[in-house]
């Protein structure tokens, strides 16, 4: 389905308070990617951060990564508080990372939980290539297809989500060498559908749908997906994906 990204921009900015109370999957997202990233170096000059958001992976890149200049972008102009509170000499760059310009090479461009808002990732993973140094590292999280299935199997809603093996293969056409890539299942359970739709609130993600429900559609929901399921389930399915740029791509290695 197409992504309304002003949409997109007002949910996340309405959630902002809220994110990292409820973003525990994100939080182990991120955390998971920079321990990867630290097994290849902890020492990055210049590094530009995609969907900075409140900075949750933004906190991990100050404490565990040495660099000169950080850039960060997101599509929330809001966005630049939480950046700047945990990089107080940090350049913010307001847009969609589509539409940005940037002024200089990185050798690390990170992003966590974002690359799936993007309707066609061989686009951004394209520009983000040609801002990037021979050998740069772009560090990313994502999510799978079967992203949020209990979600999809009820109300049809979905993003165009890729599966590793396609990923792998953009990177590889975009002229990188895949270092590390991950995928994994993390269920998180609440006690009513109710309260899971609360969640998906506070943590953006109700940006799949610029309808609004009502109480009907909210109740009908909820009652199929208490006929459907015995437990109340909502299945993340994050994907970590490390890769250098590499003109000539030597064999890549999958974990």
């Amino acid at each position: 389905m197409p992504i309304d990204f002003k949409h997109v921009k007002k949910q996340f900015e309405k959630s902002m308070a809220d994110y990292d109370k409820n973003a525990v999957v994100q939080d182990m997202m991120a955390s998971k990617m920079m321990f990867e990233l630290l097994k290849l170096s902890n020492q990055y000059d210049n590094i530009l951060e995609i969907g900075t958001g409140t900075g949750l992976l933004t906190k991990y890149i100050v404490k565990d990564l040495k660099y000169k200049r950080y850039y960060g972008n997101d599509i929330v102009e809001k966005s630049k508080n939480y950046v700047k509170k945990a990089i107080p000499n940090a350049d913010f760059i307001c847009g969609n990372a589509m539409k940005i310009k940037l002024d200089r090479k990185f050798n690390l461009v990170i992003s966590n939980a974002v690359f799936q808002w993007f309707e066609n990732i061989d686009k951004i993973i394209k520009l983000l290539s040609c801002s990037m140094l021979q050998d740069g590292i772009i560090a990313f999280s994502t999510f799978s297809p079967k992203n949020f299935s209990e979600i999809t199997e009820i109300t049809g809603l979905s993003l165009k989500y890729k599966s590793k093996e396609e990923l792998i293969q953009v990177m590889k056409s975009c002229g990188f060498e895949v270092l590390y890539c991950e995928e994994f299942y993390e269920p998180v359970e609440f006690k009513t559908p109710l309260e899971m739709l609360a969640h998906m609130k506070k943590t953006g993600v109700n940006s799949l749908s610029d309808k609004t429900w009502s109480v009907k559609n909210i109740k009908e929901f909820c009652d199929k997906y208490s006929n459907k399921y015995p437990k109340t389930t909502l299945t993340y399915a994050p994907i970590i994906m490390i890769a250098k740029l590499n003109a000539n791509p030597i064999q890549m290695t999958n974990n």
